[in-house]
């Protein structure tokens, strides 16, 4: 399998955020991926709060954004997978995860071609098959562990390394028998295939999925009250959003920014939980859990191929100090 060191797609959102240079603050996110911090981010509470600007640029990968924030062009990074933070960090980019953005076992996995008619109960069948991987993501994770568990051999796999948009054209031209992904991507690959493991059956896998905020360790000890302020928006939003009698205002602002319909919007984010600060502060979280899956991440990669090296330890790469004075906000 390819090691990757690097990604183009980096190159690309590089010259984008270069034609917009001039904000205070570079913000990366991803578009059909509706979370609360959007309706924050439409609606100015950030710049209200950090009492700057905010330049914001959309992803189609976390690959991407690391390459973004190791050039410097992106401060911070929204809903960046644990995977892409991991391979970056391993590889000796040093970003720190600084929340759990939110949590969404059920909005990222593989989907079948319908035509091969694969399920759970024949899994075995995609051995040699030609499949559509975004690689370094959360869904490649996913996808190794459930190959492993199947027992498919993945070095007899044909891996094409595709964002999910890419991926679901692909799967709905026939070009691949299997994609894997997240957000639109995966709801338009869903129309042509199958998921072979629920959210549930993953997690009881030990397939967690979740999304961290994640920034440049310098540039966060450098402007750590500003990053404080930060998470507070985002913590903000999402107490807006957990009070239902505020989504009938929210919903469409946020799917406006996302680039979804509202249906679409209000169907992903039945699938999503974002954790409270307090919740994020214990053991489960940032207090180890995410630290020991990071170091469960990586390993599942370098015996895959995909990375050279685990760092014998996660605990530096998580940065809870922004996070405690954002509680206290």
């Amino acid at each position: 399998m390819t090691t990757f060191k690097s990604l183009a797609a980096g190159a690309a959102a590089s010259a984008l955020i270069a034609g917009s240079a001039g904000a205070d603050i570079t913000v990366g996110y991803f578009l059909e991926w509706p979370m609360p911090f959007e309706y924050a981010k439409a609606t100015g509470m950030y710049e209200e709060a950090l009492g700057t600007g905010i330049n914001w640029v959309s992803f189609d990968t976390g690959t991407a954004m690391s390459a973004a924030m190791a050039s410097g062009d992106v401060h911070l990074s929204v809903s960046q997978g644990v995977p892409p933070f991991v391979v970056a960090v391993s590889a000796g980019q040093d970003l720190q995860a600084i929340d759990v953005a939110v949590s969404y076992a059920d909005n990222d996995n593989c989907v079948v071609a319908e035509a091969l008619e694969i399920d759970k109960t024949s899994a075995e069948e995609l051995a040699g098959k030609k499949v559509a991987v975004p690689l370094g993501t959360a869904a490649h994770y996913g996808f190794l562990k459930q190959m492993s568990h199947f027992g498919v051999d993945i070095s007899g796999m044909e891996i094409v390394d595709m964002a999910p948009p890419d991926g679901a054209a692909a799967l709905a031209q026939g070009s691949v028998d299997m994609a894997c992904g997240w957000g639109g991507s995966l709801r338009r690959m869903k129309e042509h295939g199958n998921v072979l493991l629920s959210g549930a059956e993953k997690e009881e896998l030990g397939i967690l999925v979740f999304d961290l905020t994640s920034g440049p360790a310098g540039w966060i000890a450098e402007n750590s009250d500003t990053v404080a302020q930060f998470l507070s928006v985002t913590a903000r939003a999402n107490a807006m959003w957990a009070d239902e009698s505020n989504r009938a205002r929210m919903l469409p602002v946020i799917a406006r920014d996302a680039g979804m319909d509202e249906d679409a919007t209000a169907e992903t984010l039945a699938t999503f939980v974002f954790p409270p600060v307090d919740a994020q502060l214990t053991e489960k979280w940032l207090g180890g859990g995410a630290q020991e899956f990071m170091k469960g991440v990586a390993d599942v990669f370098v015996e895959a191929g995909s990375i050279d090296a685990a760092l014998g330890s996660y605990e530096g790469t998580v940065n809870t100090g922004p996070l405690d004075t954002a509680l206290g906000m």
